[in-house]
């Protein structure tokens, strides 16, 4: 069965100020969506909301993976679920390395960190510092292969995780850990934010890698650029909080040809001030 992530009839506050105002979606495993909007529109608040960030309070409306509601869940069991977000300014680690970071993650999500609590729970012993992750050998295999699919260094693993990181840099780290995670539905918030040509066109090369009948993904951009080099099946427009137009890819090259101010003309003026690009 494929995986399916439901948003029905979202809304969602920040510090008391309603941000989505009813958003309905639905993104399934093999599926590519692309989410434009111009800034302030709602879209990242969706994203996070989606991932379980706490800041971001649910008034009314659901969000279901496989017919089940995620929003009693934190975040790093939607994680285990299949869940995964590519953050727009991923947070600078330093003194921890790629590879231990991404070896406590796979070890999370994969069970083997509750296992092995578990098994301590039950009277067993805490067993051996390490016993808790993915056998390192089986990591280091994983890693490499993932590592070479993307073309990215071998040195990048011992490097701090992302820290004096490139924005390019930045965003592979992002493309490496979706990797090595192998979510079911993934979220990329503004993959394309602070990339040259050469950064984006890399990039999307690893996101179009991943992408396949395992993956559903949401990307989110401003541009029609990003599309350029990952093709969506699915287009849709945010606009005050809502999805207010669905289409195919040709209505990311009709954005890109009238901005957003037909957009406005159409749906109304943008709410709380919002800047229309």
């Amino acid at each position: 069965m494929l995986a399916e992530l439901v948003v029905k009839d979202l809304h969602v506050s920040v510090e008391n100020k309603e941000i989505l105002r009813g958003v309905n979606l639905t993104v399934r495993q093999g599926e590519v969506h692309a989410l434009m909007g111009p800034n302030g529109s709602g879209k990242s608040t969706l994203a996070y909301t989606v991932a379980g960030h706490p800041h971001y309070k649910v008034m009314s409306g659901d969000v279901l993976l496989n017919g089940e509601s995620i929003l009693g869940l934190q975040a790093d069991q939607r994680a285990k679920a299949g869940l995964f977000l590519a953050f727009q300014y991923p947070t600078a680690i330093p003194g921890v390395s790629m590879a231990n970071f991404l070896r406590q993650a796979v070890s999370a999500v994969r069970g083997y960190t509750d296992r092995a609590k578990a098994a301590v729970a039950e009277g067993g012993s805490a067993g051996q510092i390490g016993s808790e992750l993915v056998p390192m050998r089986e990591f280091r295999k994983e890693l490499t292969e993932k590592m070479d699919k993307l073309h990215i260094d071998a040195t990048f693993a011992r490097r701090y995780l992302n820290d004096g990181f490139s924005g390019g840099e930045k965003k592979r780290a992002e493309i490496l850990q979706m990797a090595m995670l192998e979510p079911k539905i993934a979220i990329l918030d503004e993959t394309d934010s602070g990339l040259d040509i050469d950064a984006l066109r890399v990039v999307a090369e690893g996101v179009n890698s991943l992408v396949g009948p395992n993956l559903g993904a949401l990307l989110i951009t401003h541009y029609q650029r990003l599309l350029n080099y990952i093709k969506p099946g699915f287009v849709h427009v945010f606009y005050n909080g809502q999805i207010v137009l669905s289409g195919g890819p040709d209505l990311a090259l009709e954005l890109e040809e009238k901005g957003y101010h037909w957009i406005r003309d159409q749906f109304g003026e943008p709410l709380a001030g919002v800047e229309i690009d």
